[in-house]
């Protein structure tokens, strides 16, 4: 399991009228997130545990290291209602298939990674994880829709940068909003967010080990 608390360092992400910082939020988010699932049994890492910005793709590599990871990227945004939940899955370009370096010979050697299915080309590593990415978003997303007013009942699908170089399942949890209330009206959220979360990764789970 892979936590990605989004931004960090000069990228502050969203801002609230107080000062408060979605790089820094989510953070706190990430680590609430973090002892959830390792209370319910999983082991989970953040791909960043200070005021650091690691790229995409080496955010996406510390998910892509370990074999059956799933991948949870947390914001907080600016706008939306105050306290509701959104769960996203990655939208692909259009495409026949998943290149590999074989098809691709004229790739530097920086669009490519060494996956345990072989050579895989960045951009191209979640098309194989849609529907199981949809799928963990949508049972993330009832849970979510339950224990938070105003959440839609089903998840989103958008174009989001950090889920496509993920092998393997990966989806973004968004909070409303930044600009709803500071950190003293967003904090008290994280606990019950982990916990809708972590319920959503249990029942993803059990219907993969059936």
């Amino acid at each position: 399991m892979v936590i990605n608390p989004a931004h960090g360092g000069t990228d502050a992400g969203a801002r609230g009228q107080d000062g408060t910082t979605e790089k820094d939020l989510v953070l706190q988010f990430a680590r609430a997130l973090r002892g959830e699932l390792d209370r319910q049994g999983f082991r989970a890492s953040l791909t960043r545990n200070d005021d650091s910005n690691p790229s995409y793709d080496d955010r996406a590599a510390g998910a892509n290291a370990y074999h059956d990871a799933i991948f949870i990227s947390l914001h907080i945004s600016s706008t939306g209602t105050f306290g509701a939940v959104r769960t996203y899955y990655n939208q692909m370009p259009s495409s026949t298939a998943n290149a590999s370096a074989a098809d691709s010979p004229a790739l530097a050697v920086n669009d490519v990674f060494s996956a345990p299915s072989g050579w895989v080309v960045w951009s191209e590593a979640q098309r194989p994880y849609l529907s199981a990415s949809r799928r963990l978003a949508t049972l993330i997303q009832i849970q979510c829709a339950q224990g938070f007013q105003g959440s839609p009942s089903d998840p989103q699908q958008a174009p989001i940068r950090e889920l496509r170089s993920v092998e393997g399942p990966a989806v973004a949890v968004e909070l409303s909003s930044i600009s709803g209330g500071g950190t003293a009206a967003l904090l008290p959220k994280a606990a019950p967010l982990a916990s809708a979360i972590a319920r959503g990764v249990q029942a993803f789970h059990a219907e993969a080990a059936k």
